[in-house]
Formats: C-alpha cells, sequence, structure tokens
C-alpha cells in the first residue's frame, strides 16, 4: 500500500520558501501565483509589515519527502479562497479533511485543476454545500511574440502622481471583465491592492500606461516582478469608450518586450468565458498551459 501525502502547514512565508524553493522553481510558469505571492509577502514581513495571523501555507510530500504539491491561504478578500496548485489527488482530499478537522470554515477553492475539484468536492461533503464554479481560467505562457498591428501612441510607466488613475483603473478591471464574460459586474472576487501596495508596485517600474498620440493615458497594463524566472501580465485594462483601438495589444507586447529583456519568461491568465481577450493573447503568441478554476461553495 502506498503511504498517504504528508501535508505541512507554516504561517510564515519563508519557511514555506525554504521548504518548497526546489520545486516551486521547477515548474515556475505554473507555479507563477504561488511564487509571486509569496516571495511578495515574504518581502513585506522582512520590511517589517505585520501578515494576517491566519494566512498559511502548504508543502505536501510523498514517502519518499519529496515535494509533490503546495497551497496557499492569503487572500485579503472574502471569502477568502484558498489557492492549490497541481497535487496528487489524495493529497487534495486530505487538505479537505485537514482543514474540517482544524474547523476551518473553506467555502471557496482556487487553483489548478483537477485539484482544486477534488478539494472542494471533499470540502462539500464534509461540511455541506454545492460546488459551484466562479470562474474558468486558463494560464497561458509567451512562446513567441507575434507583435500586433502598430497604432498610435507609446508605452511608458506610471508615475506615483499617477497613483489615483491607476487604483481607479486596477478597480474597473475585474467589474468589466466579468461583463465581458457575460456575468453579472463584481461576481468574480479578486484582490484590488492597496493605495500603499499600488505605489510600491508603480515605484518598482510594474505598471504602465498607453498613452494616445497627444499623450493621454487610454490604457494600463501592469505585471508582477519575476519569481523564479517568469514575470506574469496583468491586470490588462482599457476604459471601454478607448476599446477596439489596438491599443491593449500594443500596450501588451511591448511590455512582453521589456520582460523578455530582462530575461523573464512571460505569463498570464485568461477568462475562458472572454473570447476578447483569448484571441487577443493568441494572436500576440501565448499558448495555453494548465486550466484552472475559482470554485465557490454555496450553502
Amino acid at each position: 500500500m502506498t503511504a498517504a501525502p504528508t501535508l505541512h502547514f507554516c504561517t510564515d512565508p519563508d519557511e514555506f520558501l525554504a521548504a518548497a524553493e526546489a520545486y516551486l522553481a521547477a515548474d515556475p510558469v505554473i507555479n507563477t501565483v504561488v511564487a509571486s505571492v509569496t516571495r511578495r509577502m515574504a518581502a513585506r514581513r522582512a520590511e517589517g509589515v505585520a501578515l494576517p495571523e491566519d494566512d498559511w501555507w502548504l508543502v505536501v510530500r510523498d514517502a519518499s519527502g519529496a515535494v509533490v504539491g503546495a497551497a496557499m491561504r492569503t487572500a485579503p478578500f472574502p471569502p477568502r479562497p484558498a489557492f492549490l496548485l497541481p497535487m496528487p489527488p489524495e493529497a487534495a482530499v486530505a487538505l479537505a479533511r485537514a482543514w474540517h478537522r482544524r474547523g476551518e470554515r473553506i467555502r471557496a477553492v482556487n487553483g489548478a485543476l483537477p485539484a482544486a475539484r477534488a478539494c472542494a468536492d471533499e470540502v462539500a461533503r464534509l461540511d455541506g454545500g454545492r460546488v459551484e464554479v466562479g470562474q474558468h481560467t486558463r494560464l497561458h505562457v509567451l512562446d513567441q511574440l507575434a507583435p500586433p498591428a502598430p497604432v498610435p501612441g507609446a508605452l511608458r510607466a506610471a508615475g506615483p502622481d499617477e497613483v489615483d488613475l491607476v487604483a481607479a483603473w486596477f478597480g474597473a478591471f475585474t467589474a468589466d471583465a466579468d461583463e465581458q464574460a457575460g456575468r453579472p459586474p463584481g461576481t468574480s472576487a479578486h484582490e484590488t491592492p492597496d493605495r500603499a501596495e499600488l505605489l510600491r508596485r508603480i515605484r518598482d517600474g510594474r505598471v504602465w500606461f498607453w498613452t494616445d498620440g497627444s499623450g493621454v493615458p487610454v490604457h494600463l497594463t501592469a505585471a508582477n516582478p519575476p519569481s523564479f524566472g517568469v514575470a506574469r501580465i496583468g491586470p490588462v485594462y482599457t476604459p471601454p469608450e478607448q476599446r477596439g483601438r489596438g491599443w491593449a495589444g500594443n500596450a501588451v507586447a511591448e511590455v512582453c518586450r521589456l520582460l523578455t529583456a530582462e530575461g523573464a519568461r512571460v505569463c498570464l491568465f485568461t477568462d475562458q468565458a472572454n473570447p476578447v481577450s483569448n484571441r487577443l493573447y493568441a494572436g500576440l503568441g501565448f499558448r495555453p498551459v494548465v486550466d484552472m478554476a475559482n470554485l465557490v461553495l454555496v450553502d
């Protein structure tokens, strides 16, 4: 009989990175969310910022002690979904049972399929409710950039004095993305960084505007700093009145050039229900890597 996987929870991002670094580095595209979020939180902790006491990370090991999966629960927005990387199905089920034993009420599970679904189904069995798909997402990686048809204007980095516009467009992104995917605006739960975090990202040079021929910002593209050599683009936002003019394709292409010039591989997520963004990124040279889902448990 094969030994069951072991689950190790920790509340220190540095402890998690020490245990899972080789695992995260082995497939940095698929592991991009956990890697980038954990490194960001470790950096904030090093700056003296207190992390929420109920945040945690998880390392899954097989019988030989090798790391075969990971997860985290660090989302600051309700219902605070857990995020699962690929792991054996028995580990995903064991994770749901561990939450049940801990008395931890989980009502949303995000991450890689089929692990996220196996985990959510076991949560529903143990704690009641039914599993619904809030959003089907797909992770893509850039192969060979295919430049779009050029449009007037240019890409430039956002400045600290533009943080209010950056905040407004970050905030508008989720609602507008829901609408483009045929969902009521605000259906999807996503993190909206606070002003301090946005200023940090701006000063790090990770937020850009595409400006039109007169220099007016008409589009925003942002990216995470590289983790294990992979940079993840997002959000990508064009105000409704500026859509259909090629701003997004040109901005994303230019950001891809900047990131690859730094030596990073580039990835991003799409909402599978949004045909506009899926066509755009396929045309730029992105290819799908893995399907993920945001699952909610409905009472």
